[in-house]
């Protein structure tokens, strides 16, 4: 009795474990299973505010050192971050499960992405090679989790999927390598993987949406997640701020300077969700790839004129705004109005909505033209920043002029 009882006890725990594992440890999600509805969970929201750290980190160094060199490294630096967070957080809505094995892909990125964090301050000079090397291992994390995804996919998928897995690990070979170079060819290489990284995602996803258009749209919860992390990003325009009023006593111009940049940066919020933000793009591969990367510069340029708003508030009693702080700060408000006009041109109201986007495609040129001559002229801070607002404003008058008349 107790011989023949062993196997049927041993067959009930191989089952009870077979269970478990379906439901902790479930295989990748192929391509053309998404799922149309989902509900951001709080591990993406964790995920992003890791990534957020990042994008403030950049930001940070940049507010101490604006000038061209600077503005390079920002460059570079933030592009490498949000290629790292697009690729997670697409292998996440194409692949991923919310189970043990969809956390610890998480977990394993934030693992690399904190001490990478660390790195950035000085990724341009003493920690740059523990930055390249950190950027490499986060790449590589990246290409190993779409490689064991791409095992899942269809025979019509697979071979662009291993395509896109190669090229991310090539990134990451580039970027361990780059950690003996000098430190400005260094920052020069982590550009040009940037600019690889991203022309080989465009080829991907108009490859993979031109077999099947199923197998990728951007969702309600991926149009979600990038417009919170834009709202997260807005943060450090308020960070900058205060970042500024810390610094030295608060008297009234110094108050004003830095109330009027809060104003600011709320215009840049309310151009971006009036405009564009929260709304899904037409379902083609074009006007999904214009939507996607049209948030790369848009989300550079906010995070950037958060740092620029520290030396505002700094020079409030100056003359004239020093020309690096007004060029980055007028010329990342002229990037939100122009990126706000390129995602809004891939959006299904574009067409829908035309007379009022052809009005607001003049607007937001013209006013991003402004823009520039505002950091060109470059007024006394508090004059500067009430000339951005009211260059914000121009566009929303326009939009709700058209509405009244329409009513």
């Amino acid at each position: 009795m107790s011989g023949a009882a062993g196997p049927a006890v041993n067959g009930g725990g191989a089952s009870w474990w077979r269970r478990l594992r379906r439901q902790l440890w479930q295989p990748p999600r192929p391509h053309g299973e998404q799922p149309r509805e989902r509900v951001v969970g709080p591990l993406e929201l964790f995920y992003d505010l890791v990534t957020v750290v990042l994008v403030a980190q950049a930001a940070h160094h940049l507010s101490a050192r604006l000038d061209w060199r600077g503005v390079g490294q920002y460059a570079a630096v933030f592009g490498l971050v949000w290629l790292a967070w697009v690729s997670g957080s697409l292998h996440h809505e194409l692949h991923g499960r919310e189970d043990a094995r969809g956390r610890t892909a998480f977990l394993a990125q934030i693992l690399v992405l904190v001490p990478l964090g660390a790195f950035i301050p000085e990724a341009g000079g003493e920690r740059g090679a523990a930055f390249a090397v950190t950027a490499g291992i986060l790449f590589a994390v990246l290409a190993l989790l779409w490689l064991l995804a791409s095992r899942g996919d269809q025979p019509e998928f697979r071979r662009l999927s291993e395509e896109f897995v190669a090229g991310t690990a090539v990134c990451a070979v580039a970027l361990g390598l780059s950690a003996l170079l000098p430190a400005g060819a260094r920052v020069w290489t982590w550009g040009l993987v940037d600019l690889a990284y991203l022309g080989g995602f465009a080829v991907t996803i108009r490859q993979v949406m031109g077999r099947s258009p199923a197998a990728f749209t951007v969702t309600d919860a991926v149009v979600e997640r990038f417009g919170l992390l834009i709202i997260i990003v807005l943060g450090e325009t308020v960070t900058g701020v205060v970042t500024g009023l810390e610094a030295q006593p608060v008297g009234a111009l110094v108050l004003a300077v830095a109330l009027v940049c809060v104003v600011v940066g709320f215009g840049a919020w309310w151009t971006y969700f009036d405009f564009s933000g929260g709304r899904e793009p037409r379902r083609t591969p074009a006007a999904s790839l214009q939507w996607m990367l049209g948030h790369v510069p848009l989300t550079a340029a906010v995070a950037a004129m958060g740092a620029a708003m520290v030396d505002l508030v700094e020079q409030a009693h100056h003359a004239r705004t020093s020309a690096a702080t007004a060029w980055v700060l007028c010329g990342g408000a002229a990037l939100v109005l122009a990126g706000t006009l390129v995602v809004a041109g891939s959006l299904k109201d574009w067409r829908a909505k035309w007379a009022l986007y052809r009005r607001l495609s003049w607007t937001c040129a013209a006013t991003a033209a402004a823009c520039l001559v505002l950091a060109a002229l470059r007024p006394e801070p508090l004059v500067l920043g009430i000339l951005l607002v009211v260059l914000f404003s121009i566009p929303w008058s326009v939009a709700v002029a058209y509405r009244v008349r329409r009513a």
